[in-house]
């Protein structure tokens, strides 16, 4: 495996952040082919340099999203299509912002420290195959930017 630099200045924007993270997970997931070891190392960067309360993946497997790689306290195993948010996301295959999981009806509470959340779809051959979950301890956190930069980091995953 190749170096890559993931060093993030702390007092850059969110944005600036983002930008360098992208080109470096570029680099780091195209010297891998493999998606869990992939998957892995984009929760790892992403747990790492902005502190999330959690982050990590479900895969389909038939009627269920099972728990993947991820970064964080422990997690529920496995999710109905269509409950709770990862499973809203898979259900509606668009990404879902939610600001206060409390308001949100269904929200599966595998963490009472969780406030917010953002779940985004990953496609291959027009099906969702995976979902990545990101938790954080504060209400309303997840925002455009997030959603932008999040959607181009898996899409560099390849199924």
């Amino acid at each position: 495996m190749s170096k890559v630099d993931l060093d993030v200045a702390g007092n850059s924007s969110k944005r600036e952040r983002y930008e360098v993270l992208y080109a470096s997970m570029k680099a780091l997931l195209e010297s891998e082919r493999d998606v869990i070891a992939n998957m892995a190392n984009v929760a790892a960067v992403l747990k790492e340099h902005f502190g999330f309360f959690w982050v990590g993946f479900y895969l389909v497997k038939d009627t269920e999203l099972v728990l993947g790689p991820f970064q964080g306290p422990v997690a529920c195993t496995r999710i109905a299509f269509g409950k709770g948010v990862c499973g809203t996301a898979w259900k509606e295959r668009r990404t879902v912002v939610v600001p206060d999981v409390e308001a949100f009806p269904g929200h599966i509470a595998c963490s009472a420290l969780s406030r917010s959340e953002v779940v985004i779809p990953i496609m291959h051959k027009e099906e969702v195959v995976a979902v990545l979950d990101i938790d954080s301890e504060q209400l309303d956190f997840f925002d455009e930017s997030d959603v932008f930069y999040l959607e181009k980091m898996v899409s560099l995953l390849n199924f």
